[in-house]
């Protein structure tokens, strides 16, 4: 298979994967396609389950590339288990990237699939904790936040509270992109790809860091 070939197998799945993505890929030594004389790739269709298993880690579980090579180690030494399939779920329903530019969820539905009344809907995105895209839609990420505030709310924490939380991770994403906005200025053309694989990780260790301290803080109330 070209390039062009396998983008068109994998955007039903993964709608932002691009040419340099697979490039950078290819750099860190995930997946190793073949050159035809004339220098043009050339994938088996075991490149591209390699491919599916590699971008199935990454949106799902946030796992370094380092891992994921690891990872692919195993399976290529058949010390992997039976329950690590190499073709990944959909995003969405509709197939579409929760990391995708826009989202495609209306404030109506998005209240709807959430389970909640459109007032407590509005009144996060009136509290700032729910942002709209450029078009006034919601990606589908805004789902898991509109559950979990509605489970806040169920104890008294309403959108208002939430505020300062959402500041903080506004705070968080600023200094990931102050991490990762040399790389993302660079010219090459996996830059790109590399900066948002960068900015994962950063993202998820962010994450990792702020659960740890929750946790400490919560098993301190209890003593």
């Amino acid at each position: 298979m070209r390039i062009s070939d396998v983008l068109r197998s994998l955007r039903a799945e993964f709608p932002a994967v691009s040419h340099s993505k697979l490039r950078f890929l290819e750099e860190q030594g995930l997946v190793h396609p073949v050159r035809t004389p004339a220098g043009y790739r050339q994938y088996s269709p075991a490149d591209v389950e390699r491919l599916r298993f590699v971008l199935v880690e990454q949106r799902d579980r946030y796992l370094p590339l380092k891992v994921i090579k690891d990872k692919l180690a195993a399976l290529d030494r058949g010390a992997a288990s039976s329950d690590q399939p190499l073709i990944p779920r959909l995003a969405t329903k509709d197939g579409e990237s929760a990391a995708g530019p826009e989202g495609a969820l209306t404030l109506e539905v998005l209240a709807v699939e959430a389970g909640v009344e459109l007032s407590f809907v509005e009144e996060l995105v009136t509290a700032g904790v729910l942002r709209p895209g450029p078009r006034g839609r919601f990606d589908p990420v805004a789902r898991d936040v509109v559950v979990l505030a509605a489970g806040l709310g169920e104890h008294g924490i309403g959108p208002r509270h939430l505020r300062g939380l959402r500041a903080a991770a506004d705070r968080q994403v600023a200094l990931v992109d102050q991490v990762i906005a040399p790389v993302r200025a660079q010219q090459a053309p996996s830059a790109r790809a590399r900066a948002a694989t960068t900015a994962s990780e950063l993202g998820e260790m962010c994450a990792q860091l702020h659960t740890a301290w929750l946790r400490q803080g919560i098993a301190d109330l209890a003593t």
